[in-house]
């Protein structure tokens, strides 16, 4: 049975929205940390995003690991608190779901038990399954929940896919988005061109999850030839770890992005050095040096800095920032300080803690 979006989900997920990838608070035991999560989630919503994405890659797939048990936590005090704030518009939950197809079913019944609107499925640590297996997976996974589909890199757990695959992804009745992170820009047109072929092209929105190509990913209109002459196709938001962090900054990019688009302006050449900038942080925030080893540390690292986390520790203790990645990050604010929004915690910060 096909799984809806309710309406007015459905809109902004189509209109294009911020969609921070949700870390993981701990604390210096490496035990769940609960003041710093609910208090994360209210500097997302405070900052403007559309919604979260919870118990993906930077939230760490960990989680699921029976001896660490914080999977359904995680997704319940995230939503709790969204619950508990009531934002005054449409607020969109993606949980994403990982695993052989049983313990993914499982994993999204969790979520709709807890009031997601979407599961992004992960393929992390199934490279050895073959496409026709992963896509059969899928449209288990989508008997019970909307899909937001999910191209990830293989430096972080991900494969390869062909353009076939996400062609047959995309004619999967439950599928409502796809997020397209494999850090190539080769991959990333085949999964366009994908969805434009196929017969659900208008009923699929496209997020970028190429941290390194965000600007540039989100001002892109694809022309793809088809059977049926040129499509046009938008990328319309980002779910995204860079956004996790400066999220504030990034709702008012992409709000920047669709006044162009909406202007009919012509990118400047202005965007295309915003873009440079934004990719400069990445790189530092992500351990791009160092085949992002550091990724989910060097998050950490920057809302520490803005007090929203107390330290940059992980599930696993050889998860840490590399040498030189802190200067890295040292550098990229003193270089940008208009893409940090610092003075936006600090200026509300007390007041969500107040109210926590």
């Amino acid at each position: 049975m096909q799984q809806e979006l309710k309406p007015e989900i459905k809109e902004l997920l189509f209109n294009g929205t911020v969609i921070p990838a949700y870390p993981l608070a701990l604390d210096s035991e490496r035990n769940f940390d609960e003041f710093h999560q609910r208090l994360l989630t209210r500097y997302y919503v405070a900052s403007g995003a559309g919604g979260i994405a919870v118990a993906v890659h930077t939230t760490q797939f960990a989680i699921r690991d029976p001896k660490i048990n914080l999977f359904e936590k995680v997704l319940s005090v995230a939503a709790d608190e969204v619950f508990k704030i009531g934002p005054k518009r449409p607020f969109i939950k993606v949980a994403g779901v990982s695993g052989p197809s049983e313990q993914a079913v499982k994993e999204a019944l969790i979520a709709k038990k807890l009031g997601y609107d979407l599961v992004l499925v992960s393929i992390n640590r199934l490279g050895d399954w073959s496409e026709s297996a992963l896509l059969d997976r899928a449209r288990e996974i989508g008997k019970h929940m909307p899909l937001f589909g999910f191209y990830l890199q293989p430096s972080v757990g991900g494969k390869v896919l062909s353009e076939k695959f996400w062609k047959d992804f995309s004619e999967i009745p439950s599928v409502q988005a796809i997020k397209i992170a494999p850090f190539n820009r080769y991959q990333s047109l085949e999964v366009v061109r994908a969805v434009c072929k196929s017969s659900r092209c208008n009923d699929i929105a496209i997020y970028t999850g190429n941290d390194d190509n965000i600007v540039n990913d989100l001002l892109t209109t694809y022309q793809i030839m088809t059977d049926k002459g040129i499509v046009n196709k938008e990328i319309v938001g980002g779910l995204l770890g860079h956004w996790a962090v400066w999220t504030q900054k990034a709702v008012e990019l992409l709000k920047t992005v669709k006044e162009i688009k909406k202007g009919g302006n012509q990118m400047s050449r202005a965007m295309l050095t915003e873009n440079i900038k934004v990719t400069d942080a990445n790189a530092a925030f992500f351990d791009a040096k160092n085949n992002f080893r550091g990724c989910i540390a060097g998050i950490h690292e920057v809302l520490r800095r803005q007090g929203l986390l107390e330290g940059t520790w992980c599930l696993d203790e050889n998860e840490e920032m590399s040498p030189g990645q802190k200067e890295e990050i040292d550098r990229v604010y003193q270089e940008y300080p208009e893409l940090n929004d610092d003075a936006f915690v600090m200026e509300n910060i007390e007041s969500w803690k107040n109210n926590l």
